[in-house]
C-alpha cells in the first residue's frame, strides 16, 4: 500500500466515523423534534415567521460564507472558494432544527451532505497531489449522506456524480467508499433509523410494462424538474418582490404558517415521512394518499426554501415521488408500493439531475430483485433537462449540454 492510499484509507475512517456522529445527533433530534410539532402544532406553527426572521439573522451575522449552503460546496468542488468554514456545521443543523420545529416544509439532506463536505473539507491534506480537496469534498458528502440515510452505495455514487452532471469522480471512488460505509455503519449503531420497505411484487419485463415505465419516468422527472423549476423562480420572485431578507422570509413564513394550517393541519410540515409511510400502508394506501398531497407538498416546500428557511430537499422529494406513485398505480394498472417506490426513486433523480445514486437508493431501500425498474425510470427521469436541477452551482458536462 503506498502511503498516499493509506492516508486517504485513515482520513476516510477517521471522517466517516465524525460524520457517522453529527448525522446521528442531529438525525435523532430531528425525529424528535417532529414529534414534538405534531403534538404541539397549534402552538408552534404560529411562530413559523419569527423562527424564520431569527433563522435568517443567526446566518447573516455569523454565518459568513456558510450562508451559501450547498452552493458553497459546488464552488470549493470546482476551487472558485478555498475554505468552508466550520461554523456551516452548528449553524446549519440548528436553522434545521428550527425550521422544523415551528412547521416549515423541508428536507434533512442537505445538512448531512454540507456537514459532511466541512468536515472532510477540515480534514483534508494539501500535499497529497492537486485534485485532494475534491476527493476530500465528494469523500465527506458521501459520508454525510450514507450516514444519515444509511444507504451507502446510494452515498457514494450521489457523491461522485452530483458535482458535474454526467461526469462521474471516479478519483474519490476508494476514500468515498470507506467513508459512506463507515458512516452508515455508525450512525446505525448509535441508533438512527433507516427506512427500508421490501416489496414483494413481481412486475415481468414485458413489451407492454417496459413501456409503461418508460412513461412513469417521463412523468417522475418531469415532477422532479417542475421541483426545481418553482424553486428557482419563487427564489428570484421572493428577492424581487421583498429586498428586505428578514421581510422576506417574515411575510412568507406568516402566510406558511396560515396554510399549512388550514390546508391539511400540518399534513405538509416537516420532512414528509408520514407520506412516505403512508403510501406503504398496505391497502390502505390509496385511502389515505390523495391526488393533491404530492403536488401541495411539492408547493409547500419549495416555497419554505425559497423563503430561506434551512433544510434539505430530498426527503420532501421522496414523499412526493411515493405519493405521486400511490395515486398513479391505479391508472397503469401496476403494483401501487412498485409504483411508489419508482416514484420515490425517480423524483429524485429528476430534481437532483443524478443517476446511479437514486437507482441505488431504490434498491437499497426497497431491495434489489427491482433493479431493471429502478434503472429504467430513473434512466429517462434524469435524461429530461439535466441543466435544471435544485443545485444552482451544479455544471453539466459539455458531452449533455
Amino acid at each position: 500500500m503506498s502511503k498516499r492510499t493509506l492516508v486517504y484509507t485513515l482520513d476516510a475512517l477517521m471522517i466517516g466515523a465524525i460524520v457517522g456522529v453529527i448525522d446521528t445527533l442531529f438525525g435523532r433530534v430531528l425525529i424528535g423534534i417532529g414529534e414534538v410539532r405534531t403534538d404541539y402544532l397549534l402552538y408552534l406553527l404560529p411562530f413559523l415567521a419569527l423562527a424564520g426572521i431569527l433563522i435568517t439573522y443567526l446566518n447573516r451575522n455569523y454565518g459568513g460564507k456558510s450562508q451559501k449552503g450547498m452552493e458553497l460546496l459546488f464552488e470549493v468542488g470546482e476551487g472558485k472558494e478555498k475554505n468552508i468554514p466550520k461554523r456551516l456545521i452548528p449553524l446549519t443543523i440548528l436553522s434545521t432544527w428550527m425550521t422544523h420545529l415551528f412547521g416549515g416544509s423541508a428536507g434533512r439532506e442537505g445538512v448531512a451532505v454540507q456537514l459532511g463536505g466541512t468536515v472532510a473539507h477540515a480534514l483534508r491534506r494539501e500535499g497529497l497531489g492537486p485534485n485532494a480537496s475534491r476527493i476530500y469534498l465528494v469523500t465527506g458528502m458521501a459520508a454525510g449522506f450514507g450516514g444519515l440515510f444509511q444507504t451507502p452505495l446510494a452515498a457514494i455514487f450521489f457523491a461522485m456524480e452530483v458535482l458535474v452532471v454526467g461526469r462521474l469522480e471516479w478519483r474519490a471512488l476508494y476514500p468515498a467508499t470507506i467513508a459512506a460505509f463507515v458512516a452508515s455503519w455508525t450512525s446505525h449503531t448509535l441508533g438512527l433509523e433507516k427506512f427500508t420497505q421490501v416489496i414483494s411484487d413481481k412486475l415481468s419485463l414485458s413489451p407492454h410494462v417496459f413501456l409503461q415505465l418508460l412513461v412513469l419516468g417521463v412523468i417522475f422527472g418531469l415532477t422532479g424538474k417542475l421541483f426545481a423549476y418553482l424553486l428557482g423562480q419563487l427564489k428570484t420572485s421572493f428577492a424581487k418582490a421583498f429586498v428586505n431578507p428578514y421581510v422576506r422570509i417574515g411575510v412568507v413564513g406568516l402566510g406558511l404558517s396560515i396554510l399549512l394550517y388550514l390546508i391539511g393541519t400540518g399534513r405538509y410540515t416537516g420532512l414528509g415521512t408520514n407520506l412516505i409511510s403512508q403510501s406503504f400502508a398496505g391497502a390502505d394506501s390509496k385511502s389515505l394518499i390523495t391526488g393533491a398531497d404530492w403536488i401541495l407538498k411539492l408547493l409547500f416546500t419549495v416555497t419554505t426554501i425559497a423563503a430561506g428557511y434551512k433544510g434539505g430537499e430530498v426527503t420532501p422529494l421522496f414523499s412526493i415521488g411515493a405519493s405521486l406513485g400511490v395515486w398513479l398505480a391505479p391508472f397503469f394498472g401496476l403494483p401501487v408500493y412498485l409504483v411508489a417506490a419508482l416514484g420515490y426513486a425517480a423524483v429524485f433523480a429528476g430534481a437532483t439531475s443524478t443517476t446511479i445514486g437514486p437507482i441505488l437508493i431504490g434498491c437499497e431501500v426497497f431491495g434489489f430483485q427491482h433493479w431493471p425498474a429502478f434503472l429504467l425510470v430513473c434512466l429517462v427521469a434524469t435524461r429530461l433537462f439535466p441543466a435544471l436541477s435544485i443545485y444552482g452551482g451544479q455544471k453539466v458536462a459539455k458531452k449533455l449540454q
